[in-house]
């Protein structure tokens, strides 16, 4: 493919061999990647309503890192399991491991994961877990996949700007102000008891102000 100069030429230098340095060849996630000996791993322990499971799950996510000791060094999930002491979802959580450690080891953007995870719904139900509200018990590992991946990189936390956070700090004094929190709300979630929950971050946190239904927890707005 040839390239048409449109400016003239003022000057030039030739470079010599010495000069000349060959581009690193990086290391990148691929199928074919054999398993490492040793690879650095976490632990998350997900506890969950009795109803929901009996036991804990502990979920372990391995890492290998990519281009160790370069300036290109990259930490990549590389693998999944989660056990418990129950057996009730044995079998749908061997599969969903083995289904997630394959994708992660072909490389590329796995983060598509969280969200397709996120967005399974129990049809018994959902339930709250720490003031959040969690759609399934598969949304929840989508969420510990999640924090996993912005610990080591791969996605970022979207942080609202300074007018935004103003702006939700005075909705929530304002509304701090007129309703006390009543005695028997099960988590004290420092929104008002009569917020309803924000179908982007799951949280009870969505108040009606000024005909527009806002989240105080992520800025959400109907109103845009």
């Amino acid at each position: 493919m040839t390239r048409k100069i449109e400016s003239k030429i003022v000057a030039y230098k030739v470079k010599s061999k010495d000069a000349i340095q060959e581009a690193p060849k990086l290391e990148t996630m691929h199928e074919e990647m054999p398993r490492p000996e040793k690879l650095l791993g976490t632990t998350y322990k997900l506890k969950t309503p009795e109803h929901v499971s009996e036991h804990s799950l502990f979920i372990t996510i391995n890492d290998v890192v990519l281009n160790e000791g370069t300036d290109h060094e990259l930490r990549r999930p590389f693998e999944i399991f989660i056990n418990s002491k129950s057996l009730e979802h044995y079998q749908w959580i061997v599969a969903l491991t083995r289904i997630i450690s394959a994708v992660f080891r072909k490389g590329g953007d796995c983060t598509f994961l969280v969200e397709e995870l996120r967005s399974v719904f129990d049809p018994k139900g959902g339930y709250w877990n720490k003031g959040k509200y969690v759609p399934s018990l598969i949304a929840e590992i989508g969420n510990v996949i999640e924090q996993h991946l912005m610990e080591i990189g791969m996605l970022k936390n979207p942080e609202m700007d300074e007018h935004q956070k103003a702006f939700l700090e005075a909705k929530r004094a304002e509304n701090t102000a007129k309703e006390e929190v009543k005695e028997e709300e099960p988590v004290n979630t420092g929104f008002p008891p009569s917020a309803t929950l924000c179908y982007k971050c799951h949280n009870k946190a969505v108040i009606v102000k000024d005909g527009c239904q806002t989240c105080l927890n992520c800025g959400d707005s109907k109103c845009g």
